[in-house]
């Protein structure tokens, strides 16, 4: 595996670095800092206009190959183009289109569909959230109950979702359902998309231990969705569930959002008195040295997908590690707060800018190894992919 860039990647490397420091604004980079997210530190209409402004460059799907609208770009390319972004305090992608359905669609979606919703995704037309948790059926996935039944040319959808990020926000949903209660659980589930605005959808909100609005429990009762929306075959949304999962989860493991805040974190250290903390730089290096040892793993697995491989296992792999990694940076963050870790939002203006997010980020973080998959699944998914057993 070589993990040096060659002229070519230098170049495209300045190339990304050029348009960000020309691009990005103060407030943006501020809501990045704050852990940005919708219904956190950064409004929908920041969010728009900035997915606006990449889509002018053409990257607004920076992982989408050519055909569907994306750059194009290889894995390395990829990698260059999340960490400069990190690096310069650019936002991650907000759309779950971009992120997470989008390849989803190129792979299972037919024709039709994939011309109606992939540009609607590019255009920030469309925002998506993601319907598969439920109440008793999270991290057991397979357990959802929410019942679409077949009615002429349409599913009759009755249940709930829950901890559904941004529904607030999002016009659209693509949701798993529960086509057939027979036989084994898998095979009963199916993949569709709805529109928000459905008659008998009810979207109720859920504030989560930050204080902030990012999730919901919807409800549906008798809600119409057409058949034509079916993504792949009826009973097929387990294998179409577990190929998106595997775009989630190694969007999840933020590397390039860890090496920005390591960097951050030793900014703040020097910048607080905190050079000559022994305690503390031991941490700082620990979570560096996991952070090197994960960012060696994921350049393995984007060797592998230069030569055509597909992400299996190393994706739970990143989620662990990633996730973990994640929150031990909070941690540290709020540890060099102190007393200004105490007050929050009410209380900002008081505080020094480094530490104004420090509480609210450190504990919605504390979820990040549960979303998508729980550390303890991710366990059991390398058990059985990796031991065998």
């Amino acid at each position: 595996m070589d993990t040096s860039y060659s002229p070519e990647e230098q170049a495209f490397k300045q190339e990304v670095t050029d348009w960000f420091e020309t691009n990005l604004t103060p407030d943006l980079i501020a809501a990045a800092e704050a852990g940005a997210d919708l219904g956190g530190a950064i409004t929908l209409e920041q969010a728009v206009g900035w997915s606006k402004k990449l889509a002018a460059k053409g990257w607004t799907a920076p992982s989408w190959p050519k055909a569907y609208g994306g750059p194009g770009w290889s894995a390395t390319q990829l990698y260059i183009f999340n960490s400069v972004r990190a690096e310069l305090g650019a936002p991650a992608p907000f759309s779950m289109g971009v992120a997470m359905l989008g390849p989803a669609l190129m792979k299972f979606g037919t024709p039709e569909q994939k011309e109606k919703y992939l540009p609607q995704i590019l255009s920030s037309e469309d925002w998506w959230c993601q319907g598969y948790s439920e109440p008793g059926a999270g991290s057991d996935l397979a357990s959802l109950k929410l019942a679409a039944v077949s009615d002429g040319d349409d599913y009759v959808l009755n249940g709930s979702k829950i901890w559904t990020t941004s529904a607030h926000h999002a016009n659209r949903m693509f949701c798993l359902v529960r086509t057939n209660a027979d036989g084994k659980k898998q095979e009963g589930i199916s993949f569709i998309l709805l529109d928000m605005d459905s008659p008998g959808l009810d979207i109720r909100p859920i504030i989560s231990i930050d204080g902030e609005h990012h999730l919901n429990q919807v409800f549906f009762d008798d809600v119409r969705v057409p058949k034509a929306n079916l993504i792949g075959e009826e009973g097929q949304g387990w294998t179409v569930a577990k190929y998106l999962l595997t775009h989630e989860r190694s969007s999840i493991s933020g590397v390039a959002e860890a090496t920005a805040n390591i960097k951050r974190i030793r900014r703040i250290a020097c910048e607080h008195g905190y050079e000559d903390d022994l305690q503390m730089q031991l941490k700082i290096a620990s979570a560096d040295l996991e952070l090197t040892a994960l960012k060696y793993t994921e350049s393995r697995m984007l060797s592998g997908l230069e030569s055509g491989q597909v992400p299996g296992a190393e994706s739970s792999m990143l989620k662990i590690k990633g996730t973990e990694l994640q929150q031990d940076i909070a941690e540290l963050r709020v540890d060099m707060a102190g007393h200004y870790a105490y007050p929050w939002q009410d209380a900002a203006e008081v505080r020094p800018f480094d530490f104004r997010w420090a509480t609210q980020v450190y504990n919605f973080g504390r979820a990040a190894t549960i979303y998508g998959g729980s550390t303890e699944v991710q366990y059991g998914v390398l058990a059985k992919m990796v031991l065998g057993l």
